[in-house]
Order: structure tokens, then C-alpha cells, then sequence
């Protein structure tokens, strides 16, 4: 079985790549600086980040963390676009947030 994939385009290349790995913890897998894409991955999640025009209607990666809420809110003092933390059916809590181009990565928190 693959891992889950996900392409986020960005217009700022560095910026893009800057976010995921600083912020959200990505680690970067590979990268082309001359065609401006890179592949990251956050446990099983492998996502690729190209420079392009960014689609709102594009995928989204589910990224698994252990406290959503301090994620949330140390995103938020880093003055990232952060949604509501929301609980599902006392099965997990999930939170949208969004790269500096709109893309949405949700975060997700399995409740035991």
C-alpha cells in the first residue's frame, strides 16, 4: 500500500516549502530547485509542494498530531490561518488550517 499523497501549489516556492517543515513539522524528502517542486513527509503522509498557481478545490493531507489544541494554538501565535478545533463523535478532534497560499492541511487527534 502507497502512502496518502497530496499536492499543494504555492506561489512562493521557499515560503511554501519554509511552512511545512517549520511550522507543521514536514520533513523534506527531496527537492528540485531548478523545476521548484519538493516531496515532504509527516509520518504516513507524503505531500508534494510545487510552485504554481494554488487550487482551492485541491486535496487536502490529514496530518496526525498528539495535542491539536496546543498545535492550534502555537500555530495561531505564529499568525497562521487556523479554524475551530471540532470533536467528531468523541472519536477524534480535527482542526483545518491553512498554508500563507489557502491551501488546507487538516490536523487530526485520535481520542483513546
Amino acid at each position: 500500500m502507497s502512502a496518502p499523497r497530496v499536492v499543494y501549489l504555492v506561489h512562493d516556492f521557499d515560503l511554501g516549502r519554509d511552512f511545512y517543515k517549520r511550522l507543521l513539522g514536514f520533513e523534506e524528502t527531496f527537492v528540485d530547485f531548478d523545476e521548484r517542486w519538493a516531496t515532504l513527509r509527516h509520518g504516513v503522509m507524503t505531500i508534494a509542494v510545487a510552485q504554481g498557481d494554488p487550487d482551492p478545490n485541491g486535496g487536502v493531507a490529514m496530518v496526525d498530531v498528539t495535542d491539536i489544541k496546543a498545535e492550534a494554538e502555537r500555530l495561531r501565535s505564529e499568525q497562521v490561518e487556523v479554524g475551530t478545533v471540532i470533536e467528531v463523535a468523541g472519536q477524534m478532534r480535527i482542526v483545518d488550517v491553512f498554508d500563507p497560499d489557502g491551501n488546507r492541511i487538516q490536523l487530526s487527534q485520535p481520542l483513546e
